[in-house]
């Protein structure tokens, strides 16, 4: 029988209690990321490798919801394909929580969650995935739908479709739209959406280039946001960084033709989000580039400034790695600084801060125990003065830098306790083998350590592997 369990997990800050489901609200929030409409945004945590049942990797969603406290909070809901409502049917390998996106597609008010099962066989189409809706309401995230499946072609062509989910709002209509990609196709679907999971239309962009990864934010100031792609590139070991900006008038009726392909060939990267860091009102979009170029061993950043064109291919961009000045720690193979990358105002100044995920550093002995780095907006851009980095050995942060946990291996910056400014979710990917997330909240001077919590995947009742952290819902 399917159903949705609601965990009591026993946290390093303390031991939990679940309560009754939060009332529903006169008004829901109508925040990109709250699930119940109770005024705090709330965050997602993929857990692909979880056991469910006797299927292996069949793949969980982990939801805290936040609070005046933050979260861990004192509800939490674990959801599977076997959950009540939910499509499908867990199964070895499916990989469920893959990947994760927020937005509220049906226009009611509260948010609901994309989640992509990576390797979902489709008839006698093995492994091809598939992305499914979780819709929000006053309870918290309950029930789904699956959205269209691209043609039997298509999916015959197409390697873990749904391995990189977004929304936004793409074409600039006030309603929240939803991109899937995978290997060399992407699909967007135009909101709203109904409860059934129908868009108003669908589409698919072919032969592309290889890409597993979406980036999705409004560059260009004009409110439709953005899909920007990173490749892969034989002639190019850093990749070839496009994306796609609304403009209609295309040559035919064909959907897609409504947006123009735009290239930055000087950008490279493996994954990135978007933020207004110097505060000019467009989005700027961060690469993070984690293999290094050159005579980088450890990865870097790069931060391209949007404008009314978006960002100008011909611009120098900001360039920032762990031997520039002001930046802890040093270039070091396989550190893989910028192997996760986010963007969100931690103290409250109105610019973007950046945090940047380097889960391959080692710690002391400990090898690939990983860190984080925090670095600060300012009207003249992303500044490394006060950038600070954290580990497990930081005081304050819960458990310790232990080899393999691969602490930063996901990155999230938002608002969990409605306080003005943005807090740290980090996901230790590896963590016992199976995996954890930390929270620090933000505050006026950055991140703090202070009231600290971390969630392990077996403190969220999971099962196997797990793969907790491996990726959180933007």
């Amino acid at each position: 029988m399917k159903r949705t369990l609601v965990i009591a997990a026993a946290l390093t800050a303390g031991v939990l209690t679940a309560l009754p489901a939060t009332p529903a609200l006169a008004a829901p929030s109508g925040l990109a990321s709250d699930f119940n409409g109770d005024g705090y945004r709330d965050i997602a945590i993929g857990a692909m490798g979880a056991t469910v049942g006797s299927a292996d990797s069949a793949g969980a969603v982990v939801v805290l919801y936040g609070s005046a406290s933050g979260v861990p909070s004192t509800k939490k809901t674990v959801i599977t394909q076997n959950s009540t409502g939910v499509p499908g049917t867990a199964e070895s390998d499916d990989r469920f929580g893959a990947s994760l996106a927020a937005g509220d597609l049906n226009a009611d008010g509260y948010a609901d969650l994309v989640v992509g099962a990576e390797f979902e066989s489709i008839g006698d189409r093995k492994g091809v995935g598939s992305a499914t809706v979780i819709w929000g309401g006053s309870s918290g995230l309950t029930g789904g739908s699956a959205l269209p499946q691209p043609s039997a072609e298509e999916l015959a062509e197409w390697g873990g479709y749904s391995r990189g989910v977004a929304t936004g709002d793409f074409d600039g209509d006030g309603d929240t739209d939803v991109t899937a990609t995978g290997q060399t196709h992407t699909h967007l679907y135009r909101g709203p959406f109904t409860r059934t999971g129908t868009p108003v239309g669908h589409t698919g962009v072919y032969e592309l280039g290889t890409t597993y990864e979406v980036i999705a934010g409004d560059l260009t100031g004009d409110g439709a946001a953005e899909r920007v792609y990173p490749f892969g590139h034989d002639n190019d070991p850093g990749g070839d960084i496009r994306y796609f900006r609304h403009d209609p008038g295309g040559w035919d009726e064909h959907p897609e033709s409504d947006y123009a392909m735009v290239g930055l060939p000087n950008a490279d990267g493996d994954l990135g989000a978007t933020g207004d860091i110097n505060g000019d009102g467009y989005g700027d979009l961060v690469l993070g580039d984690y293999a290094g170029p050159g005579s980088l061993k450890g990865g870097r950043i790069t931060v391209w400034y949007g404008g009314p064109n978006g960002p100008d291919p011909q611009q120098t961009p900001t360039v920032i790695h762990q031997d520039t000045p002001g930046v802890p720690g040093t270039d070091e193979e396989a550190d893989l600084f910028g192997s996760a990358v986010d963007v969100g105002d931690i103290n409250g100044d109105t610019y973007a801060d950046v945090v940047v995920g380097a889960w391959g550093e080692d710690i002391g002995s400990a090898r690939d125990a990983g860190s984080v780095t925090v670095l600060f907006g300012s009207a003249t851009g992303l500044r490394t003065t006060g950038a600070k980095s954290y580990t497990q050995n930081t005081a304050g942060v819960p458990g310790g830098a232990e080899s393999g946990d691969a602490f930063g291996m996901s990155v999230r910056l938002l608002d969990l306790d409605k306080t003005g400014k943005a807090d740290l979710v980090t996901g230790a990917g590896y963590e016992n083998g199976h995996g954890s997330i930390t929270y620090l909240r933000g505050t006026a001077s950055g991140l703090t350590t202070t009231g600290a919590k971390s969630l392990t995947a077996a403190g969220a009742g999971l099962k196997g592997g797990a793969n907790f952290g491996w990726d959180l819902a933007k």
